[in-house]
């Protein structure tokens, strides 16, 4: 005998944990299917771009002056740096502003809170979301590196997992603040002064033994460093370097307890 529809009448069996995530999936997937074309430029040609100009043409001088780095062509050596900086400036982008909308401007999350959704499901189905198109952009940005000689290795394809993870270690601590922001000025203060010189100076361009120990050391407890520290080992065919773990274990500390942050947050201003 077939389950009751929940379309019978009568009382409908409660949802199952997976079918309330599935429908907030369900609403980001059809506001993605309308909006997609804006991210292309964004998401690929820009970081295509300045591919070519770093990879390449500061490459070519790097390559030519002083072989490299650590013997490593400039172009393999930047790649992965590249493409965990773009994940990031990603992640940023679709936690900051875009959140703030659906909190205090179109008021999305306390409509789909009147339904039989929890903060928990909502903020799970916009995590999962924004990972795939974090997964997906990094996948594409791999293969256009690929085919202009940046990638050195098939391990190169742990970009996928490594970008999810390291995606959400900026996600859960952006959807913590964009929970108690009253203004959007909080966000562009977060680009100015975090994004941008984390882009520079945590190991994307050159290495952080470059800085000044201070530095150095600042370097180490930022997401970005430890992903892009996960990635350019897997680019260059060795995935498994000493002190994967460490940092593996770093960005999902991230995860957790910003994500239990943002949740209490989100709770308190959505619910109570």
């Amino acid at each position: 005998m077939s389950a009751p529809s929940r379309l019978d009448l009568g009382p409908r069996t409660p949802l199952s944990g997976l079918q309330r995530v599935a429908g907030v999936l369900g609403y980001f997937t059809t506001v993605w299917r309308r909006t997609w074309q804006s991210t292309v430029f964004s998401r690929f040609v820009t970081p295509i771009f300045f591919l070519a100009a770093m990879g390449l043409g500061v490459g070519q001088l790097v390559d030519a002056t002083s072989g490299g780095v650590g013997g490593i062509p400039y172009l393999q050596f930047v790649v992965p740096g590249m493409v965990m900086a773009s994940v990031m400036q990603w992640a940023a982008s679709e936690s900051t502003w875009p959140v703030m909308t659906l909190i205090k401007w179109n008021q999305m999350y306390a409509a789909m809170l009147a339904t039989p959704l929890g903060v928990i499901d909502v903020l799970v189905g916009h995590w999962v979301m924004i990972t795939a198109g974090l997964v997906w952009g990094a996948g594409v940005f791999t293969l256009i590196a690929a085919l202009l000689g940046g990638v050195a290795s098939w391990w190169a394809w742990l970009v996928l997992p490594i970008a999810a993870l390291m995606g959400l270690a900026f996600v859960a601590p952006l959807f913590a603040l964009a929970a108690i922001a009253e203004s959007d000025e909080k966000f562009t203060t977060v680009f100015r002064l975090v994004v941008t010189p984390l882009m520079l100076f945590s190991g994307t361009f050159f290495p952080i033994e470059q800085l000044p120990s201070v530095l150095q050391w600042i370097a180490k407890v930022t997401p970005l460093w430890h992903g892009t520290e996960l990635a350019r080992p897997a680019f260059l065919g060795d995935p498994w370097r000493d002190g994967w773990l460490t940092h593996v274990a770093v960005l999902t500390a991230y995860v957790l307890g910003f994500g239990v942050l943002a949740y209490r947050r989100l709770n308190r201003r959505l619910v109570t």
